[in-house]
């Protein structure tokens, strides 16, 4: 298939290949992991716990609850919801159920969460009462005929939930008005389901678990189908790669991870949710990471091992005045996904926290994580690290051969977490699928001698001026070394001269900051034609709500 030269770079003890999975679903991994750990809390929100026994009983009663609505095996089932108990206690019942995962971003507008709902066939939703109104203007377009209603503090107990709710509801004003008639509150739910009784169906592990749709930055929104192999193996590769770091974990200390990445998002659904629930750990939910503070403060009240997050959480947080309140001193593993991590960004985080970010890569098609980072090493890598156990990844040039050595190409990828396809869209996974089963990812990569991959871009970010290709990745790298830049996007703009142009965008961190530094910091370590041609100035650059640039915008704009 492909010379594994990557394997020399693994650590000790993590294997080349995963062995026989030891779960048939993705359901019997998690009721091995409610008999195994019952007593141990499974979740922390707002100061309450939520132990793997309580989140058995309460998935198993929202499960049956499902199943008294009439619905089928397979049907969909959405949730359009923050980083709440009710979250991983939802997912656990859709499984149970024998329904399918449909995770929605709650940040949709109602034309978005319109074509998501309508995509997958959704039947019920689960929402929080936060975006209520959103789902009421895009309704009665959708299939959805159940809602449920979440509140932020149903599972708080009685005196604090109410006193949240009442603070979320009319003081912050976070719930605007909404008529969703004949929704049921969560906690009903789980009270009418309690009174029934659950129907195992028996799931398998080619049965599709969730529907995971991507960010659209290649055009419509797609749904990609992760079964419950897929899903169950990046979990146990994830397990493996972090091993060596993660078996230092004191014994009879719980390992525990922090979740501030949207569990909407198939890298905290993985990697923080669904491994955790694996190992017996516990997982801190963060409902908004963009409040810094408030972020900050809530790891400080607990010890932790490990923090998946993106470039610009590990940003913003290793600048913010409090960081030094949060003990770092029990992390273990600290990975960087979703975007690139920067280098400046990754020096800083090793120095404050003394462990390093390891970089990896996925995508919702590969349910997320590809490859990633050795744990075990101290330097940053500006790499996407080595493939995982039993994943495969190679260099195909623009014919689909695989390019020599060293040379830029598509990077494509085959292993037992890539999706089945796109949901209802054999067109669309024809482009993306070759047919002995390799995912093409459209990123533009190279492979050094040790079998680390590098990024040197998206296909179509990159920037062709006068006939050089120019990949903003790596002047936005260079930039983020300057002092006095917060954050910085690249995007080609059209030239008349040179066809496109290079345009950086920059959020200051010191307002004396001009354009005649940049200009001279660029020209210092930028070759001419990668130097920016227009540079704007800007308070804030358009993220996702996981924190990805969206240099989409910037290019539109």
């Amino acid at each position: 298939m492909t010379d594994r030269i990557w394997l020399q770079s693994y650590p000790q003890g993590v294997p080349a290949d995963l062995p026989a999975f030891p779960y048939t679903s993705l359901v019997a991994l998690m009721e091995e992991s409610f008999r195994q750990y019952a007593d141990r809390p499974a979740y922390s929100f707002m100061g309450k716990e939520l132990t793997y026994a309580e989140t058995d009983r309460l998935s198993r009663a929202f499960a049956a609850y499902l199943q008294s609505l009439g619905l089928v095996q397979g049907d969909r089932v959405a949730i359009m919801m923050p980083n709440v108990p009710q979250y991983p206690v939802v997912v656990a019942a859709i499984l149970r159920a024998g329904y399918v995962v449909v995770n929605v971003n709650p940040l949709y507008t109602a034309r978005e969460l319109e074509h998501q709902l309508k995509d997958s066939g959704s039947k019920a939703i689960v929402i929080i009462e936060n975006f209520a109104h959103t789902l009421e203007k895009c309704r009665a377009a959708t299939p959805v005929q159940h809602v449920v209603l979440c509140a932020m503090g149903d599972r708080l107990g009685l005196l604090k939930g109410t006193l949240v709710n009442f603070v979320v509801r009319k003081v912050k004003k976070l719930v605007p008005p909404y008529s969703l008639p004949g929704a049921v509150r969560f906690n009903d739910a789980i009270a009418q389901g309690e009174r029934g009784t659950l129907r195992q169906p028996a799931t398998q592990a080619d049965d599709v678990a969730v529907l995971q749709y991507t960010g659209g930055t290649t055009g419509v929104s797609k749904g990609a189908v992760l079964l419950h192999r897929n899903v169950i193996a990046n979990v146990l590769q994830s397990e493996a790669w972090n091993d060596p770091v993660m078996k230092k974990v004191p014994a009879g200390e719980q390992s525990t991870s922090i979740c501030a990445l949207p569990l909407y998002h198939i890298f905290a659904f993985t990697v923080g949710m669904m491994l955790t629930m694996r190992t017996g750990g516990k997982l801190v939910l963060i409902p908004n990471p963009r409040d810094l503070a408030a972020t900050l403060k809530e790891l400080s009240q607990h010890k932790f091992h490990s923090f998946p997050a993106v470039n610009t959480l590990f940003n913003g947080l290793v600048n913010h005045p409090d960081f030094n309140q949060v003990d770092w001193s029990h992390l273990k593993v600290s990975v960087g996904g979703g975007m690139a991590v920067q280098s400046a960004v990754a020096e800083k985080w090793l120095e404050r926290t003394g462990c390093p970010i390891c970089e990896g890569y996925g995508l919702s098609e590969t349910s997320p994580s590809a490859s990633c980072n050795p744990v075990t090493n101290t330097a940053f890598t500006g790499t996407i690290g080595v493939p995982l156990p039993s994943t495969y990844m190679k260099i195909v040039d623009d014919d689909g051969r695989d390019a020599a050595q060293g040379q830029p190409g598509e990077i494509v990828i085959k292993g037992p977490q890539v999706m089945a396809g796109y949901w209802q869209r054999p067109d669309e996974t024809a482009k993306v699928m070759t047919a002995d089963g390799w995912f093409k990812t459209g990123d533009v990569g190279v492979m050094d001698e040790k079998g680390y991959f590098r990024i040197v871009d998206r296909k179509k970010d990159m920037i062709l001026v006068s006939g050089f290709n120019v990949y903003p990745n790596e002047v936005e790298d260079v930039v983020a070394h300057l002092p006095g830049v917060q954050e910085c996007a690249c995007v080609g703009v059209p030239d008349e001269k040179t066809g496109e142009a290079v345009k950086l965008v920059i959020v200051k961190k010191d307002p004396a900051l001009t354009e005649e530094q940049v200009r001279a910091y660029c020209k210092e370590n930028l070759t001419g034609y990668k130097q920016p041609k227009v540079i704007e100035f800007r308070a804030d650059l358009p993220k996702t709500p996981v924190g990805k640039i969206l240099r989409r915008e910037l290019r539109d704009a």
